[in-house]
């Protein structure tokens, strides 16, 4: 697929409709994306991610948790490969991990975050799904836990990105495909203005 900008305009459209800004440069999607889904939504969603990849060979789905979980999984059932997602607390079953550490805007901390081995191979081609593109750096996260695995990231979809934060920049001019279904480009005094 090209890298040229299309809008997903049934997002786009409730996102006029239903979406919050808040103080901050912070979109809230939460009563159809990250906390009361819409899983009609969800599923053209994973359509349009599908259809954007159509073009790849891909083995298996990654995102991390746990707003990225709803519509990867959607994908990997479209696409009838696993999904994997990443975990952010280290769990006591897990011993032989990738593990890695991610800055988070939204809450202003670092994290470490985590994939047991046996879930990333070597040689695997894997599309990473999440529901945000801010900084980039969850998806500089999964990068290196992929990489550490000798497997390889595909493509990236994310439901929205946010321009004005330059991740999308960043992960483009590192080569990746990165396929938003929405770009703001400000959320300057609470008002949402969409990339044209």
């Amino acid at each position: 697929m090209s890298d040229a900008y299309e809008p997903y305009m049934p997002l786009l459209n409730r996102i006029k409709s239903e979406g919050k800004c808040l103080d901050g440069g912070i979109l809230k999607v939460d009563s159809f994306v990250n906390h009361q889904l819409d899983p009609l939504l969800m599923m053209d969603l994973a359509k349009e991610f599908v259809k954007r990849f159509a073009d790849k060979h891909i083995d298996k789905v990654i995102t991390i948790e746990s707003s990225g979980i709803a519509p990867a999984i959607l994908v990997g059932l479209l696409l009838k490969k696993p999904v994997v997602f990443a975990k952010k607390k280290k769990p006591s079953t897990m011993n032989d991990m990738y593990e890695t550490e991610v800055f988070s805007f939204t809450k202003n901390r670092s994290y470490s975050v985590c994939c047991s081995k046996e879930f990333i191979n070597k040689d695997e081609n894997i599309l990473f799904i999440d529901d945000f593109l801010a900084n980039g750096n969850a998806a500089k996260g999964i990068i290196d836990l992929v990489n550490l695995g000798g497997a390889k990231i595909c493509g990236m979809g994310f439901i929205v990105e946010k321009s004005f934060q330059k991740g999308g920049t960043i992960l483009r001019n590192l080569g990746y495909q990165v396929e938003s279904l929405v770009i703001i480009d400000a959320l300057d005094d609470c008002k949402i203005t969409f990339k044209a």
